[in-house]
């Protein structure tokens, strides 16, 4: 990939603003002032509030499906106003802009040689009275100059420190492997950061096919294959198209009804050694 986006832009838009407020459309039209052949495309604005580890989650999820060269500004950003750093990554694929706040965690581990550079050059930003909608005065300006040929070096210097969150890994216990609910989609689906290969790795250290997942007090004997072979009043488990291990309610909301979230454990373990009974949010970090 070359140093500058396409001739034919396309910029990406994520943050927990929500479509209430004036936000959104106010970073937009900064975008389409400096570049009007821009195609912006909204990831998503419902990221639950100051929520970084959703908005990381997410990010990292679709961003592999978008051509190359695609700017993807990511704004979810509790320490807008204070010295956290502006930061523009060129991974050699695409582009990404937000605060240096562990928020793109996940690209950088997937891009390790990523270039990473801070924002600093205030030709690039818009001049305001204060310092609460980085996303309009200082994000959506370098989207849009990076995306009208501006050469990343001119925003400002290389770093090789940013922030970068605690991205917690599946632990093993004995023959049980644990992870964590790390996203509840939409439609109260509990997606763990457990994947294929782990259900495997438990079938081949316990020597014998078939696994119970385990989430709140709910024991799931094995997986299903799709939405449709799920049971309205006790959860089931499958892989989804992302190759995590999903739990839901058929045609009802897993998370409300289970009483399960955001960084409750779920647990693998082979059939006959299953440990039953309710699982904690601080356990995973203990064991």
């Amino acid at each position: 990939m070359s140093d500058v986006p396409p001739a034919r832009p396309i910029i990406t838009l994520l943050s927990d603003f929500g479509l209430r407020d004036w936000f959104v459309p106010t970073m937009k039209g900064v975008i389409l002032r400096i570049n009007p052949i821009a195609t912006i495309v909204d990831l998503s604005h419902d990221i639950t509030p100051h929520q970084i580890d959703e908005a990381g989650f997410f990010l990292s999820s679709c961003v592999q499906y978008f051509p190359e060269g695609t700017i993807h500004v990511a704004v979810v950003d509790p320490g807008v106003g204070t010295n956290r750093r502006a930061l523009l990554i060129a991974t050699g694929v695409a582009f990404f802009i937000g605060p240096d706040n562990g928020l793109f965690s996940e690209i950088l581990e997937q891009y390790p040689r990523a270039e990473v550079r801070k924002i600093d050059n205030r030709d690039y930003r818009l001049e305001t009275a204060g310092s609460t909608f980085d996303g309009r005065d200082i994000f959506a300006p370098a989207a849009g100059w990076l995306s009208k040929g501006v050469p990343k070096e001119l925003f400002g210097p290389v770093i090789y420190d940013p922030v970068r969150r605690f991205l917690v890994r599946p632990l093993w216990t004995e023959q049980t492997l644990i992870g964590r609910i790390v996203c509840v989609d939409h439609f109260g689906n509990l997606i763990s950061n457990l994947r294929r290969e782990d259900v495997t790795a438990v079938e081949i250290r316990s020597r014998q096919a078939g696994v119970v997942i385990q989430v709140g007090t709910w024991t799931i004997d094995g997986l299903v294959t799709s939405y449709s072979e799920g049971s309205y009043e006790d959860p089931s488990a499958l892989i989804n198209s992302n190759g995590y291990v999903e739990v839901f309610l058929k045609e009802r909301n897993a998370a409300v009804t289970l009483q399960v979230g955001l960084g409750d454990e779920v647990r693998l373990s082979p059939r006959e050694r299953s440990v039953r009974g309710p699982l904690s949010r601080d356990r995973l970090q203990s064991e």
